[in-house]
């Protein structure tokens, strides 16, 4: 995503979205944000964001606080209920590059979409297509890699993100190796 924004400020390369507008906050011209994280610690730590509406541009935060399970920003500019409810549904990225650091055994859900798994016996089966939460663990969704020797589609599988089956991620080599066979 290079390039520049309508405004001629030029747009990260790493821009990953992290939320969307949900609607307006009060009277003054505070966002709801709707963070993809339970915590959050992008959308509170990183003092500018980029939304999508009504075109991609850089907006810089005043405040950023936790209300329930979103969080409630004024941006800089949005003045007033009206202006805050026009940026529903707009985008909330922020490059991963400002991301907060994690400790060594932890992950960002964006940094394993697209990794190999392999089990234990180095059988494939298949990418990280998407994360889930079911509420006590998030969950690697696995979508199968077409086999040519094999016309019959594999299933895709829901690996949970715990200890028990994820053995190792290898974000160099691109790789989750998992305690899984092929037919489970």
């Amino acid at each position: 995503m290079s390039g520049s924004a309508a405004s001629g400020v030029q747009i990260p390369d790493d821009l990953t979205q992290v939320g969307y507008v949900s609607g307006a906050f009060g009277v003054t011209g505070s966002i709801r944000v709707t963070p993809f994280s339970t915590d959050a610690d992008g959308l509170l730590s990183v003092k500018t964001w980029w939304l999508d509406k009504p075109s991609l541009q850089s907006v810089s935060v005043r405040t950023a606080k936790m209300h329930g399970g979103d969080v409630v920003a004024q941006l800089a500019g949005t003045l007033g209920r009206d202006a805050a409810e026009a940026l529903k549904g707009a985008a909330v990225s922020i490059p991963r590059s400002q991301f907060p650091q994690l400790p060594a055994d932890e992950f960002y859900w964006s940094d394993l979409i697209g990794l190999n798994v392999v089990n234990l016996q180095g059988e494939a089966l298949g990418l990280v297509s998407d994360m889930m939460h079911n509420g006590a663990q998030s969950i690697l969704r696995i979508t199968p890699v077409p086999d040519a020797a094999n016309d019959d589609k594999a299933p895709e599988r829901l690996i949970p993100f715990v200890d028990q089956f994820v053995k190792t991620v290898d974000q160099t080599s691109k790789t989750i190796t998992v305690d899984w066979g092929l037919d489970y």
